[in-house]
């Protein structure tokens, strides 16, 4: 099986779970549906397709688009079970940190300074 998502890859996302994520969540199938998931919803609280014009962003843009997928689906693969950690502290604290993350690059994708950035790219 291939990376199908567009913003991000399994490999990024893996490198945000860490260690102790489920075994069956933290597979590329799982992780393919989790990004693909994560992307239409960027596209939809955005207000602006981004999947459809992805290869002509801007290079920041993109980074913008993976940082939220990567984060989203990484979450998305802890709250699968957290049933593999040793405390559930630990859990809390990286889904906060991605959570964190997903929502400061989701509010820069939302500017009109981010917009006005991909349209004259």
């Amino acid at each position: 099986m291939a990376d199908t998502g567009i913003f991000a890859t399994t490999a990024e996302v893996q490198r945000k779970i860490g260690l102790d994520a489920n075994a069956t969540a933290n597979t590329e199938a799982y992780i393919n549906q989790f990004i693909s998931e994560a992307e239409s919803y960027i596209n939809a609280i955005c207000g602006y397709n981004f999947s459809d014009v992805y290869a002509d962003l801007n290079v920041d843009v993109k980074a913008l688009l993976k940082m939220a997928a990567s984060n989203l689906a990484a979450i998305f693969v802890l709250n699968y079970s957290l049933s593999g950690f040793q405390s559930m502290r630990e859990a809390e604290t990286r889904i906060d940190v991605l959570t964190y993350f997903f929502n400061k690059s989701i509010a820069e994708l939302k500017t009109k300074d981010v917009i006005n950035f991909i349209k004259d790219a």
